[in-house]
């Protein structure tokens, strides 16, 4: 089992924890970007209250309900529809990524995996920008997951070289491997380049940051 990895009755037995699950819900599909490139499959995440990408989810408490009942719950109200998620949808529990070295993480994610059907992910979409409760607060947007390249770099790797929550990039990148969503060396390429352009954009912030700072007022 990996570093921080835990199996699931191991999760639900540690004492004094947090629990949160999360799911990437998916599709397979035809359709084509601009009518030549192959889309593949289409994969739901949302930018988050924080302007974080993440997955649809949230807290949960397993004193008062399941794992996949609070997942559920809070998949109604950040997306709008009832999604019933079965253990068998499940994928890994481990550790959250800690603050800091100094105070170890006492929150536990459950990560799940539900493929459904090209239209009822497009209803999804509908729901959580229309009956969402959670839509414009917590939840400011769905995203799809853009898995081609196209000439130049652009597609999955500037997607991959956002910010996202806590371990939700390793458990997108995980996830397009562990389902055969993306060749390895597609992926492998993808991540190489995102390197890269994480590089630029840090550049490009210290550029911004440099405009800010000739407008400020001295104090």
């Amino acid at each position: 089992m990996a570093c921080g990895q835990l199996s699931r009755a191991e999760a639900l037995a540690c004492s004094g924890c947090r629990h949160a699950c999360h799911v990437m819900l998916y599709s397979d599909t035809e359709s084509q970007l601009f009518g030549k490139i192959p889309i593949r499959h289409i994969i739901l995440m949302q930018m988050r209250f924080d302007g974080l990408l993440g997955f649809p989810g949230g807290l949960v408490n397993p004193s008062k309900e399941t794992l996949e009942a609070g997942l559920s719950r809070e998949l109604l109200e950040e997306l709008g529809v009832a999604l019933p998620i079965s253990i068998e949808d499940h994928v890994d529990s481990c550790h959250a990524p800690a603050s800091s070295p100094s105070s170890p993480s006492r929150l536990i994610t459950h990560f799940y995996v539900k493929k459904m059907e090209e239209e009822q992910i497009k209803e999804v979409e509908r729901a959580a920008a229309s009956t969402a409760p959670d839509h414009g607060q917590e939840v400011l947007g769905m995203v799809r997951v853009p898995l081609y390249t196209r000439k130049g770099g652009g597609g999955l790797a500037p997607f991959l070289s956002h910010s996202f929550i806590g371990n939700a990039r390793s458990q997108l990148v995980d996830s397009l491997l562990r389902f055969n969503l993306v060749a390895p060396e597609e992926l492998h390429r993808a991540l190489t380049h995102s390197l890269k352009i994480h590089s630029h954009t840090a550049e490009d912030l210290k550029a911004s940051l440099a405009l800010t700072d000739a407008r400020r007022k001295p104090f």
